[in-house]
């Protein structure tokens, strides 16, 4: 979900960009530190970044001041990590603010928090989840993709509470503003998650070793040969 330019009042949009950006810093320490280690994943993390911006940039209009979408960064969390996600996203929502007037500059802050932090963590704790109880694969990547995006729906619904309460409150907002994203978001959510799951298998396959030196699936240890004793 991105919150449009200027709906945020002082000093909420301040508040959410000193929130994001040390996280966003720390996912810039965990880029330069993979394409150093594993130069050959440049280009995937070019694809995830272009995944996220395709997806983001179908907006729906919701509730007043914002719109809804899918994000694409629940798959790029598991494919390159909730840190490095952060700064794709952030990248994304530049781009879009200035080129799209999708978004924008003074909502950055809050967007990329909940698009690109909270989301893509979650996603990556359920990825992280899936695999532990040995889920099958495309189970895992639909659960992170789709979960990933209805949490980012919940977190804008919670950001827009904190500043436009309603007579009840603070969480009466939150119910009403949520209720609002979900006749959108959940389909949203799932149709994230089904392209989530088709894309990564067809990286499994072309891209296989590259996720695996990622440490993203373990690929089958070929089965040792055994030698053949010699003949007396």
């Amino acid at each position: 979900m991105h919150i449009m330019e200027g709906f945020l009042p002082h000093p909420w949009w301040e508040i959410w960009f000193a929130i994001a950006l040390p996280i966003v810093a720390y996912g810039v320490y965990r880029l330069s530190k993979v394409t150093k280690k594993i130069p050959e994943a440049k280009p995937l993390l070019a694809l995830m970044g272009a995944f996220i911006f395709v997806l983001s940039a179908l907006k729906l209009p919701s509730v007043t001041g914002s719109s809804s979408h899918p994000t694409g960064a629940g798959l790029a969390a598991v494919v390159v990590g909730p840190g490095i996600t952060s700064v794709l996203s952030i990248i994304v929502l530049i781009f879009q603010a200035l080129l799209l007037a999708h978004g924008g500059l003074t909502t950055l802050g809050a967007n990329t928090f909940s698009m690109g932090i909270v989301g893509p963590f979650v996603a990556y704790a359920i990825w992280i989840a899936a695999k532990k109880v040995r889920l099958p694969i495309a189970a895992g990547i639909f659960l992170a993709a789709a979960i990933g995006d209805l949490v980012t729906y919940v977190v804008t619904s919670a950001q827009l509470a904190l500043v436009f309460p309603t007579a009840g409150g603070f969480f009466d907002a939150f119910l009403t503003f949520g209720s609002i994203f979900a006749v959108t978001q959940i389909p949203l959510a799932i149709g994230e998650g089904l392209l989530a799951v088709v894309l990564f298998d067809f990286l499994a396959k072309y891209k296989g070793q590259l996720l695996s030196a990622m440490k993203v699936i373990k690929l089958p240890t070929p089965a040792s040969t055994q030698k053949e004793p010699k003949q007396q």
